[in-house]
Formats: C-alpha cells, sequence, structure tokens
C-alpha cells in the first residue's frame, strides 16, 4: 500500500562517533556517485568523505568540523532519500538548516555534485571564518509541553541583550520545543548567564558552530554569492518548503531567486524549522513524516513542531508515543528499527 510522505533532512551536528561509517555500511551500492564527490573533495585539497567515513576511529575534530561535517551529512542524508521506497510518494521536501542544501538536492532543484559543490562551499567558508556560536536552550518540559510563558520571555531577553553596545544575540533556529540562540561571544554569554540551568546539561553551547543565520554571517553570504553561480539551481521536480515556511512550487520561480534565498536569506535570517513541519503538514498532510540520516536526534524535533499545532490531535509525548507505537508518523532512517521499513527491496 502507498504511503504519502514528507521528507526532511537533517543539519550540523547529526554526524558524531555512533555514526562513524554511516556511509559504508548503508550505502556501499553508491560507489560510483561517492567517488565523484571524493574526486571533487580532493581537487579541493580536501580529504575525502570515503576517508572520513572509514575512518578507524571518531575524531571530534575533524569529524564535526564544517567543511567536514557538512558534506558527510549531505551525502547521508542524499543517498539515505535515494533509499526511499518506491511505494512512498513524496508529496514534498524540508530540511533544517544546512539540510536545506540537501533538500534542494533531493527535491531534484540541482544535480547532486551541485549540491554538494553548494554544501561544501559554505561549508568550508562558515569554517574558516567562524564567526559567533549557538547555544540550545528549551522551553518545553519533560512531556513536550511549553512552559506558560517561558518562550516569550526568551524571545524578549534576546531582543533586549541584542539591544545593548556591543553585543550581538538574535535567534537562529527555531527548533520545536527549543530556541537555538546565535551571537557574539558577548552575547551568547549574557544569555547563558540570564537563563536558568535546566537538566544539567541547557544552555547548552555547541561546539563548533558559527552564528548560523544571523546577520554575522554577511561576509560567510557575500563570499557564497562569489563562488556559487546562479546556474547550480534549477526549478525543482518536487515542492520544497523554506526556512521562513514558502513553499517553492516548481514551475513558479526562477534559479536567480533560488540562489538568492539560498545563500542571502537563507543564511542571515532566522531559519523557522518549526514552522517549516507544520505548513510541511497542513499543506501536504502525509501519512508520514520521513526524517534521512544521518543521526536520530531530529525526531524530536519534528514531533514537538507538529504537537505545537495540535496535529492529528496529539499534543503531548506520551500521546506521540502511542500513537507511534500504532501507526508511526515519523521514520528516521538514522535508527535501524525504522530505517527497514524506508527502504527499498
Amino acid at each position: 500500500m502507498t504511503k504519502t510522505a514528507v521528507i526532511i533532512c537533517p543539519g550540523r551536528g547529526t554526524y558524531n562517533k555512533d555514526e562513524l561509517g554511516y556511509l559504508g555500511r548503508h550505502h556501499g551500492n553508491r560507489a560510483r556517485q561517492l567517488a565523484e564527490f571524493d574526486a571533487y573533495r580532493q581537487s579541493q585539497g580536501q580529504p575525502t568523505l570515503s576517508a572520513l567515513d572509514a575512518a578507524d576511529r571518531f575524531s571530534a575534530a575533524r569529524h564535526t568540523s564544517g567543511d567536514n561535517a557538512s558534506p558527510l551529512i549531505y551525502a547521508a542524508s542524499l543517498f539515505d532519500a535515494q533509499a526511499v521506497a518506491d511505494d512512498y510518494d513524496v508529496l514534498a521536501v524540508t530540511g533544517n538548516s544546512m539540510g536545506w542544501y540537501s533538500a534542494l538536492a533531493v527535491a531534484g532543484a540541482m544535480s547532486a555534485a551541485a549540491g554538494l559543490q553548494i554544501v561544501n562551499t559554505m561549508g568550508t567558508l562558515m569554517q574558516e571564518r567562524m564567526i559567533g556560536g549557538q547555544t540550545l536552550y528549551p522551553f518545553v518540559d519533560d512531556n513536550w509541553v511549553p512552559k506558560p510563558g517561558l518562550r516569550d520571555q526568551l524571545l524578549a531577553l534576546v531582543a533586549k541583550i541584542s539591544a545593548r553596545p556591543d553585543h550581538a544575540l538574535d535567534i537562529s533556529i527555531h527548533l520545536g520545543g527549543m530556541l537555538v540562540v546565535a551571537g557574539d561571544e558577548a552575547g551568547l554569554t549574557a544569555f547563558e548567564d540570564a537563563v536558568a540551568p535546566q537538566g544539567g546539561r541547557y544552555p547548552m553551547r555547541l561546539p563548533g558552530h558559527a552564528a548560523f543565520h544571523t546577520g554575522l554571517q554577511g561576509p560567510v553570504s557575500e563570499a557564497g554569492k562569489a563562488r556559487l553561480a546562479v546556474d547550480l539551481f534549477e526549478n525543482a521536480k518536487l515542492p520544497l518548503i523554506d526556512g521562513r515556511g514558502a513553499v517553492w512550487q516548481p514551475g513558479t520561480y526562477t534559479a536567480t531567486e533560488l540562489w538568492d534565498y539560498t545563500i542571502g536569506h537563507q543564511v542571515l535570517e532566522t531559519y523557522d524549522f518549526t514552522g517549516a513541519v507544520q505548513v510541511a503538514a497542513h499543506s501536504f498532510a502525509p501519512d508520514v513524516f520521513i526524517i534521512t540520516g544521518p543521526g536520530t536526534t531530529l525526531g524530536g524535533a519534528v514531533a514537538q513542531s507538529l504537537l505545537a499545532c495540535d496535529w492529528d490531535a496529539i499534543s503531548t509525548k506520551d500521546a506521540f508515543l502511542a500513537r507511534q507505537a500504532e501507526a508511526p508518523l515519523i521514520l528516521s532512517m538514522g535508527r535501524e528499527d525504522q530505517r527497514a521499513s524506508v527502504v527499498g527491496a
């Protein structure tokens, strides 16, 4: 029986120790495509994805740096999307942050090679410049129910700190029940000092992450536009849902518009992943949301985004888990138990 699906591609921070060898374990049949990716990396004087993925041990410094992590995640996401069984009718594609680049290739808005060039270039530029950083902070309780007033308080706090002289701070990503806050060191430290510690984990500074999706990335956007040509982009074959929650329907936009959004607005402005998931739900009403690998961390944010709009009358974590046990709404390809029901024979 055919099921409808929206594909969601993850962003940075999803290729970690447990994901080492992901390409080799799951995509040995993509050897020719991976060899093309490796040849491009060699032409840039960078280690190949094959070598990084097949390393004897995981190195945080090597595997999580933007110039290496971004293309590793892109290859895993793209190959996973290509492996989705034919009995899923894919209605649209979206992604979280860097996952937008992967979504473009998955939806056919560029070739696989062009997608690698874009993600590799942008990941390298951000790593080289490393402007600012990111901190993660939740506003929901353990049952994924929003704590009364906390989200608004956090937004007000960010605005207050950003108004201080010599402080840069903004919302980087709306990520389900969490806010990803980005800024310079002064802004981030002020935020972290002002909020109450939660669960011994938060506020959580994200290592190796720049101030993505803020105006601090102006130099990265400018350099990206200088290096990446418009003709890398084309009209997608599937609808795309971007970081504003806007839907790019095939045949309704130009390559220049997509290029300008991707390397301009998408780099410089807040990425509303929560809104993108909710638009995917309301506009396409899929039977399932398929999250490509690598990693398994995005499932919670997708579920929390759906809970926030009371999708399918699910409003708590317990209700969501009960629904998952009965008829899964989210299928994460980074989880072996869920991957088996997604991948074609």
